[in-house]
């Protein structure tokens, strides 16, 4: 408890319960994160922390949960608290008993977050940058989906690549994509919708009530096929889900050459973070992309 003391009392504050004879729990918190359950026998919140100087990251991921929340359509759970405390950045949550995502919840998942999909902005982009995994994520506003994605963020990851050695292939043929997108977009003009941003099956899972719950965003707006196609980047949501936001909200015919390029976005990205395995998974989606315009 009392290297966590000034946490747990701005818990305290911010719900008005007592926790100071909660149990700590340690509990995984991704490749990024630490992460403990606080638990007082009646009240229990999840808590991430990291590092002093990333207290911008949490409180970014704060901003997309609260936004994404306030579209009253999946399940997000509720931001308690946030800062610098203790030597840590935190971000104290409420804490939600999770499950696999499967049959009537990935069904369900589908339906609202295409009813979340149709929360829109006159813009691509934030009103602040935030990040993808550890990665910053520049959301620069945009009133062109085709200038976004070229420059916030194809062009964002090739730099950070070259900054971290790959160069070569790589990046000769990416500057090739960035500089023929609009052959790939051409007469598609995409509406700004709130996105997740990094809606992989391990931000996504069901309640104790088969309710969908999803979580850890690097949100924006952009185009919703994005979101869509980072579902079936790693699988896990299967196809009752895609069924679903089919139904609520059809996908253009368009949809499956602009998977390709939206995930070509994920894998760049953990090409920096994860290293090498991933140039040749980056450098083949990028030939397909090419030989397609």
């Amino acid at each position: 408890m009392a290297q966590f003391a000034s946490i747990i009392s701005d818990i305290e504050a911010a719900t008005g319960h007592s926790l100071q004879q909660a149990e700590i729990t340690s509990i995984g918190g991704g490749c990024i994160n630490s992460a403990f359950r606080l638990d007082n026998g009646k009240e229990q919140y999840f808590v991430k922390v990291n590092s002093p100087n990333l207290s911008a990251m949490f409180e970014a991921e704060a901003h997309g949960l609260q936004e994404m929340k306030a579209t009253d359509s999946v399940r997000i759970p509720d931001v308690i608290s946030y800062g610098v405390a203790d030597g840590h950045s935190y971000l104290a949550l409420e804490y939600i008993p999770l499950g696999s995502l499967r049959g009537q919840a990935a069904a369900l998942l589908g339906q609202q977050l295409a009813q979340m999909h149709k929360v829109k902005q006159p813009y691509f982009g934030w009103h602040r940058d935030n990040t993808i995994g550890s990665t910053p994520q520049i959301n620069e506003r945009h009133h062109n989906w085709l200038e976004f994605w070229q420059q916030e963020r194809l062009g964002q990851q090739l730099q950070f690549a070259a900054r971290n050695g790959f160069g070569g292939r790589l990046q000769s043929q990416g500057e090739k994509l960035v500089q023929n997108l609009g052959a790939l977009l051409d007469g598609y003009s995409p509406q700004p919708a709130l996105l997740h941003g990094d809606l992989w099956g391990g931000n996504a899972a069901a309640d104790d009530r088969g309710n969908p719950v999803i979580f850890d965003p690097a949100c924006y707006y952009g185009d919703r096929e994005a979101d869509l196609a980072m579902t079936e980047l790693f699988g896990g949501f299967g196809h009752d889900f895609f069924a679903a936001y089919q139904t609520e909200y059809p996908v253009d015919n368009g949809y499956p050459t602009r998977k390709t390029l939206y995930n070509l976005y994920h894998i760049l990205n953990h090409l920096n973070l994860f290293g090498g395995g991933y140039l040749g998974q980056a450098e083949s989606m990028i030939d397909r992309l090419l030989a397609q315009i």
